[in-house]
């Protein structure tokens, strides 16, 4: 018998001392900073072309970052289930028509992995679809529901008051998914807004 192993009365190995309180709180403290402090990373990680495609055009900062925040977590090489892409998970079509628009000929879906890229697409495409709801009392929330379902769908949930009043229109959001995602990346532009993310 190993003479170093303590033994208990009935002759099996006695349990090792208790690790101590302080040890194992000291312990969950340090996990604890570590996933604070790459939480913390995470979420600026992307903050310079963010800031840069928002000015660009004249886009709220704090809106391009909440709508990154919900559809990629900042992930630049995100990939969606219906072939998004990138930061803002663009789909292939819209690309195509920000290409036009900006006249890249030699456009690539793959350049959408580019960050820089994929928010100065994304921005553009946003600032779109707030002037198309420019007449309502919050094009933010239409264009959100816009990004999210597809224009088809937002025409179907403006009848009625709900074509100008954005709290009616919320309520027509017959997807759940539409409904809160909106409501997600509202929120989140409200704190980054309350953190003075791109203020000047």
């Amino acid at each position: 018998m190993n003479p170093l192993t303590r033994r208990s009365d009935n002759g099996r190995p006695a349990p090792g001392p208790a690790l101590s309180p302080v040890l194992v709180l000291g312990a969950a403290a340090g996990v604890a900073l570590l996933i604070a402090w790459w939480y913390q990373h995470r979420e600026h990680s992307q903050d310079e072309p963010i800031l840069a495609a928002a000015r660009r055009h004249d886009v709220d900062p704090a809106l391009v970052k909440a709508v990154v925040w919900r559809e990629s977590w900042f992930n630049p090489l995100a990939r969606g289930r219906r072939g998004e892409l990138g930061l803002m998970q663009i789909r292939a079509t819209t690309a195509q028509e920000w290409a036009r628009a900006e006249r890249l000929p030699s456009f690539q879906p793959e350049w959408l992995f580019n960050s820089a890229t994929n928010t100065v697409a994304g921005a553009w495409y946003l600032s779109r679809l707030l002037r198309r709801y420019a007449q309502t009392d919050d094009p933010t929330a239409y264009a959100l529901a816009d990004y999210n379902a597809g224009r088809s769908n937002v025409l179907r949930w403006t009848k009625g008051a709900a074509a100008t009043n954005s709290a009616v229109f919320l309520r027509q959001i017959d997807f759940g998914s539409t409904r809160r995602y909106v409501r997600a990346v509202l929120k989140r532009q409200a704190r980054y807004q309350r953190q003075k993310f791109g203020a000047r």
